[in-house]
């Protein structure tokens, strides 16, 4: 099995996370500094990252979270800031975030440690669809829908093609759902930000069909078989 894929599995981090530990230097294989992500891992090879020693992967786990504002979506944070791993208490196999969610954006968040999964969700040649849900200040009006479904420059990249609905429109703000296939840093609060909104409040209520439904903030469960498979059909 490739290194990268062997580290991946394990569920110490996402196949491309996996390659820059290899690549910078910071993963031994029986002893010795190995920088090649291809490396063929056989049986009875001890494999380290970060001066650790990583066990093969024992079985694959899926969970969905909601998470909360005010957790960062890493595995550890060397600001000492809560991380969405805090939230996880009962699940005894290593898992890490696929993706990312703002540490002031809350929603849907999947956490697994089958990195081929994770790679390819998100990896930009699968486009896979999300939605969110984003209360910003100020009218939208139909020209700035337009406008944002077209695609707007965010500083150095356009966005593609999304979908956008304004569900209610109040005096001060509106509340927009917005579907969107890339996963650009920032990228719904630089969209809104370009046609003169404030993102105020921004929750992910889905990832492809899978939605967050009544998942209460702060709490997660497994996914089920179907909404695996459906993943791994992407």
């Amino acid at each position: 099995m490739r290194l990268n894929k062997y580290i991946a599995q394990a569920g110490i981090a996402s196949r491309r996370k996996a390659d820059e530990l290899i690549l910078a230097g910071k993963v031994r294989v029986n002893g010795a500094v190995m920088d090649t992500p291809g490396y063929d891992v056989v049986p009875g090879d001890t494999v380290e990252a970060n001066g650790s020693y990583i066990e093969p992967a024992k079985k694959h786990v899926y969970v969905m979270l909601n998470k909360p504002k005010g957790y960062v979506t890493t595995s550890a944070d060397d600001k000492e800031r809560l991380t969405v791993m805090d939230l996880i208490q009962d699940i005894d196999e290593r898992i890490f975030p696929v993706g990312r969610l703002d540490y002031n954006t809350s929603g849907m968040l999947l956490l697994t440690n089958d990195g081929d999964l994770a790679y390819t969700l998100t990896h930009p040649k699968h486009q896979m669809p999300k939605t969110y849900r984003a209360r910003v200040a100020g009218y939208l009006s139909p020209e700035q829908v337009s406008h944002l479904k077209k695609g707007v420059d965010i500083g150095g990249f356009v966005t593609s093609k999304a979908e956008v609905s304004v569900i209610k429109q109040a005096d001060r703000s509106a509340l927009v759902e917005i579907t969107i296939c890339e996963g650009k840093n920032r990228q719904i609060r630089k969209m809104f930000a370009t046609v003169g909104n404030k993102v105020m409040d921004l929750e992910r209520i889905s990832i492809g069909n899978l939605q967050l439904g009544h998942l209460k903030l702060g709490h997660y469960r497994k996914l089920s078989p179907k909404e695996i498979e459906y993943l791994k059909n992407q």
